[in-house]
């Protein structure tokens, strides 16, 4: 559970999911980087549908929180060993919906804001049950740092969102340029399962992943929401 501000409110937002679904390969530029990534199920096709996978709440961290590398990690002798930062638009919603139609979608949204879906490469490759354990580890999924609610803000599918690792921009891009845009993802997710109030829907990452290592601090930006700032370390160092 964390506790951000509300743009323009004086409230806080408690962020307390039931669920957060994510979507996989969501930006044509990412997709053509994906054979480097070595994921499983990364192809260079364009997806025909939204790719969704799970990750657990136990991910969630404020702004300025520790991203933690786990310790067991270097027990599985990985010859080389990742954690990746993946820069993305969150969306949260406001009530509880199913099977919503694309043109009704955005009704459903509380608000938007900043996550970093960081992801344990390996964990994602060698899982034969697919990417939940590399996508779920506790710390993995920095939020913030505000919400800014959806009357607020004018078009999220027209955002500037960018990724810096100790300083140097590593990812660069817009919100429109998404494969499936941000009605049809509501659309799709509340398809396959009934959304409640206060689940988190991240809407992918654009090209420019890459590795975090001990000491590093990494930040989301995208505009008219903010930075997501976080330091990162590996546990017992």
């Amino acid at each position: 559970m964390v506790t951000l501000p509300i743009y323009k409110h004086k409230e806080k937002y408690i962020v307390a999911p039931t669920k957060i679904i994510a979507l996989g390969l969501n930006y044509r530029e990412h997709i053509a980087e994906s054979v480097s990534v070595n994921v499983r199920g990364f192809t260079a096709e364009v997806p025909a549908e939204p790719i969704l996978f799970p990750k657990t709440p136990n991910v969630l961290i404020g702004p300025g929180e520790p991203i933690v590398i786990p310790a067991f990690i270097k027990n599985y002798h990985f010859e080389s060993p990742r954690v990746d930062y993946e820069a993305e638009l969150a969306i949260l919603i406001k009530d509880t919906c199913k099977n919503v139609p694309p043109q009704e979608a955005l009704r459903h949204v509380l608000g938007y804001t900043c996550m970093n879906d960081v992801s344990q490469r390996n964990l994602q490759t060698l899982d034969k049950s697919g990417w939940f354990r590399g996508k779920s580890l506790d710390t993995f999924g920095p939020i913030g740092p505000q919400v800014v609610l959806a009357e607020d803000l004018a078009d999220p599918q027209h955002l500037n969102i960018r990724c810096y690792l100790n300083g140097k921009k590593v990812q660069d891009a817009n919100t429109s340029q998404m494969i499936f845009p941000i009605p049809e993802i509501i659309a799709f997710v509340s398809m396959n399962f009934t959304l409640m109030p206060g689940d988190l829907i991240l809407t992918g990452t654009p090209s420019g992943v890459g590795p975090l290592s001990h000491g590093d601090k990494v930040a989301v930006e995208i505009e008219q929401i903010g930075v997501l700032e976080n330091p990162v370390v590996v546990e017992g160092k």
